[in-house]
C-alpha cells in the first residue's frame, strides 16, 4: 500500500524539525512518530528506516534551499553580484520559518565519525551542488579561476554556517561577503 503525501509530508515535517534543531542522532524514533502523528509501520513503509526519512529530508531542504539561492541569483544585476547572492541567499534562508540555527547539512555530518550510506551520499550530494553552483556562477567573473574560487567561496559559506553556532553576531554575513568579494575582486590569490 503507498503512503499518502501528506502522511510523507508530515514525518518530513517532523525529521525537519526535531532533527535539525536537536540533532539526528538525539532524536528518538519514538519522537518523530510521535511528532508526526504516525505509526512505526507508516515510517518504515514510506521510507524505510530512520535514516532514509532524514535523507529525504535533506534533499527536500536541500531543494528549499536552491529556490532561495535561485530566487536571490536572479535579483544580481550583474555577474559578481549573482556570485555574492549566495550570501544573500543565507540570510532569507534562516529568516524562514524552518531556518535552522545553521546548516542541516554540517551538522548531521559532525554527528557520525562515519555517516550511515544513505546519510553520507544525501551530504555529497548537497557538497556537489553547492560546488558545481558556485562554480557556474563564478566562471562568468573569473573565467578559468572559476573551481578554485568556488572551492575558496564554499569555504566561506560553511565557515559562515559555522560560526552561527558560537551565536556570532548579524555582521558575519557581511564579514564573510566582504572576504568573498576580495576574493572575487583578486582571484589569482586563491589556487
Amino acid at each position: 500500500m503507498a503512503t499518502r503525501d501528506s502522511t510523507r509530508t508530515k514525518l518530513l515535517d517532523a525529521a525537519d524539525e526535531l532533527c535539525f534543531t536537536g540533532g539526528v542522532v538525539n532524536t528518538p524514533v519514538d519522537t518523530i512518530l510521535q511528532r508526526a502523528g504516525v505509526s512505526p509501520a507508516t515510517l518504515y513503509r514510506a521510507y524505510g528506516s530512520k535514516e532514509d526519512l532524514i535523507a529525504a529530508a535533506l534533499d527536500r531542504r536541500h531543494c528549499e534551499w536552491l529556490e532561495v539561492w535561485d530566487e536571490a541569483v536572479a535579483h544580481g544585476t550583474d555577474d559578481r553580484a549573482r556570485l555574492l547572492a549566495v550570501f544573500d541567499a543565507l540570510e532569507q534562508f534562516r529568516a524562514r520559518p524552518a531556518g535552522a540555527r545553521w546548516c542541516a547539512f554540517l551538522g548531521t555530518a559532525a554527528e557520525y565519525a562515519e555517516p550511515p550510506a544513505v546519510l553520507a551520499a544525501a551530504i555529497e550530494r548537497e557538497t556537489r551542488s553547492l560546488l558545481r553552483r558556485l562554480e557556474g556562477l563564478a566562471e562568468p567573473a573569473v573565467g578559468a579561476r572559476a573551481p578554485a574560487l568556488a572551492r575558496a567561496l564554499a569555504l566561506i559559506v560553511s565557515g559562515q554556517l559555522a560560526m552561527r553556532l558560537r551565536n556570532a553576531g548579524p555582521g558575519d554575513v557581511d564579514l564573510a561577503r566582504a572576504v568573498a568579494e576580495t576574493l572575487i575582486d583578486h582571484p589569482e590569490h586563491v589556487r
